[in-house]
């Protein structure tokens, strides 16, 4: 799972990301700056209460459909689901520090604490395991360490493996492809591997 793609699966599938609250973003700061104008307690404040209200709903609306229709796909299609174990809280965590210790780069820290949060990973995780569970599907759950910087095809790992956000070269066999496609394969072949492990 990811900010620039939603997700991305083992087999090059690229599955965009809606980014619900960001387009909505202009409509709600028109409607926010509306709402500070006006007077406490008036109907008029009352109406643009409910008009900020109304846009947050339907970015959740946005994003849970999103989640269903996406879960939906993959359950389908596939007998075995496998996932990083994302730490939504640790990553979301502010870069702001303290006064004694204040934070690096905390503008682009929020910014992409912003585009997690928007991306719903957490209501899609939730909505995926769902629909598997019901479906009698497994979905298996993998430690994420190195899954990005490690090469799908000789699992050599190093930090430089991952040139930008979309490049991943290994240093040391040179294979290259898409990064979030290398590590959705391992990825797979860890979730196979603790599958293995269970039914053995």
């Amino acid at each position: 799972m990811g900010v620039t793609s939603f997700l991305t699966t083992s087999d090059g599938v690229h599955i965009p990301n809606p980014r619900p609250l960001a387009a909505a973003a202009g409509q709600l700061t028109t409607a926010q700056q509306v709402l500070a104008r006006k007077k406490r307690g008036s109907t008029r404040r009352r109406k643009a209460v409910a008009r900020v209200a109304a846009l947050h709903g339907k970015v959740r609306r946005t994003r849970l459909d999103h989640a269903h229709k996406t879960a939906l796909a993959l359950v389908r299609d596939h007998d075995l689901i496998a996932h990083e174990a994302p730490r939504i809280a640790s990553m979301t965590r502010s870069a702001s520090g303290t006064v004694e210790a204040p934070g690096a780069n905390v503008a682009a820290k929020a910014g992409l604490n912003r585009s997690i949060l928007d991306a719903g990973w957490g209501v899609f995780l939730a909505v995926l395991h769902a629909k598997a569970e019901s479906a009698g599907r497994v979905v298996v759950e993998v430690n994420p360490r190195h899954t990005s910087q490690r090469c799908s095809q000789c699992g050599y790992v190093a930090a430089g493996n991952r040139i930008t956000q979309a490049q991943f070269r290994c240093l040391l066999c040179g294979h290259e492809t898409h990064a979030d496609m290398n590590a959705a394969q391992n990825i797979l072949r860890a979730g196979l591997a603790l599958q293995a492990a269970e039914t053995a």
